[in-house]
Parts: structure tokens; C-alpha cells; sequence
């Protein structure tokens, strides 16, 4: 498992020294400190986690002006990916989930890092989003209310199938499984592009 991670790693370093070469979008800075984003704002109540707004605000960004491109697309893969892969080897050294997050800035326009800051996502956003995935999203853990468990589901898209499996394999933590659930779906949609 750990050569699959770092292979997925080093794709996703590969892939943005590639894009940094190749001058598209203007990237955000990448010189921050741990736990800070250079656009993305965390001290409003109930704001979520730079990774999970950056994740629902990739997919609210989906219908606008400001939906990530192919190519972006394709920069962005393999880095939700190695940030996934963080989460699920649940040995990643905070400095790492850092920089992948970073980098997926990076690899956003300053256009749709603002209008993802302007959306204030907060936990609330989050729940709403898990509820139109037919997840819920409660508080506590265990199999019923409140775990991120799947409620009934029929007639999902492969999408929302991806999403239930995922929210399936992050029993345990509510706000874990929902992450994982909301990366899950962000590399669905940009697999799709």
C-alpha cells in the first residue's frame, strides 16, 4: 500500500511542476504556513477545513463561469487523489497534506479561489451538501444517525454511487467520512471532464 501512495504522490508532483511549466491559470501563492490559505478564509463560525472548502467549492463551481477546465482537470486528478490517499493511509505527516493543499490552489484560477471565498462554506453548507447525496450528516458516530451512513438510495448517478461507497468505507468519523465522501465526489467530477 505505502508504494501505491507514494507513486500517487510523486504523479502529483510531476503533474504540477508540469503545470507550473506550462503558465495557464494564475496560481495562488504558495508560500503559507500550516493550516492557512492565501484565499481562502477559516475564522468565520463554523467554517469548514480549507480541504472541504476547496472540495465543495470545486463542485458549487461546476454550473458557473468559473468551473475548473479540462485542463485544470487533468492537474487537479492526480492531487485529490494523493490527498485522498492521506487520508486513508492515516499516516501523513501534516506538512504533506499541507503542500497537496497548496498545490491544488495553485492549480486554481484567483478567479475561482475568490468566488470559493466568497461562498463563506460553512459545516452547515457541508450537511446540506451530504443530505442532496442522500447521506446523513449528523453529529457522533456508529451505524445510525449522525455516522455518514448511506440512508436508502435508488436511482443514484455514478456520482452519488461513488459517494455512498465511499461514505460506506469511512465508518467511524462523521466529518472524516464526509471529507472523504466530498473528495471522492471532486474526483469523480473532474474524472468526468
Amino acid at each position: 500500500m505505502k508504494p501505491r501512495i507514494t507513486i500517487t504522490i510523486i504523479l502529483a508532483l510531476a503533474t504540477l511542476l508540469l503545470a507550473a511549466c506550462g503558465g495557464g491559470e494564475s496560481p495562488a501563492p504558495a508560500s503559507l504556513d500550516a493550516d492557512e490559505s492565501s484565499t481562502l478564509d477559516t475564522s468565520y463560525d463554523n467554517a469548514l477545513a480549507v480541504r472541504n472548502q476547496l472540495a465543495l467549492g470545486t463542485l458549487n463551481l461546476e454550473d458557473t463561469p468559473q468551473a475548473v477546465t479540462a485542463d485544470q482537470a487533468a492537474t487537479l486528478i492526480p492531487l485529490w487523489q494523493a490527498l485522498r490517499g492521506t487520508m486513508n493511509s492515516g499516516a501523513a505527516a501534516q506538512a504533506e497534506v499541507d503542500a497537496l493543499l497548496k498545490q491544488i490552489e495553485g492549480a486554481m484560477s484567483a478567479e475561482q479561489l475568490s468566488t470559493i471565498r466568497a461562498m463563506k462554506l460553512t459545516q452547515g453548507d457541508l450537511r446540506a451538501w451530504a443530505q442532496s447525496q442522500g447521506l446523513s450528516a449528523g453529529t457522533g458516530s456508529g451505524g445510525g444517525v449522525g455516522s455518514g451512513q448511506p440512508r436508502s438510495g435508488q436511482g443514484l448517478s455514478p456520482e452519488e454511487r461513488a459517494t455512498r461507497q465511499a461514505e460506506r468505507e469511512a465508518q467511524g468519523s462523521n466529518s472524516g467520512g464526509l471529507s472523504k465522501a466530498l473528495i471522492d465526489a471532486v474526483i469523480t467530477l473532474l474524472e468526468s471532464k
